[in-house]
């Protein structure tokens, strides 16, 4: 007989959030549109005169911004894979 620790369990907990394809795109875009504008009210509020590669352009702060929204719900959702 066989000790089962439960690692089925954990594997299921691992995966945080399983959504559908079409909820995951919504939240991708979300993210990002919502990053580009953090990057951009970074730029205005924050960012410096001269001297700085991202702040001083608003472009690239809204392209950093951008690319960090883009990422950051991939850490935590998983699209569901449609059989």
């Amino acid at each position: 007989m066989e000790n089962n620790t439960g690692t089925e369990n954990v594997d299921k907990k691992a995966r945080v959030g399983n959504i559908s394809r079409k909820n995951y795109l919504w939240v991708i875009g979300s993210f990002t549109l919502i990053g580009v504008l953090g990057g951009f009210a970074y730029y205005t509020f924050i960012g410096c005169e001269s001297g700085c590669t991202i702040q001083s352009n608003p472009y690239l702060s809204m392209i950093w911004g951008g690319a960090m929204g883009y990422l950051l719900p991939d850490i935590f959702l998983k699209p569901k894979k449609e059989e």
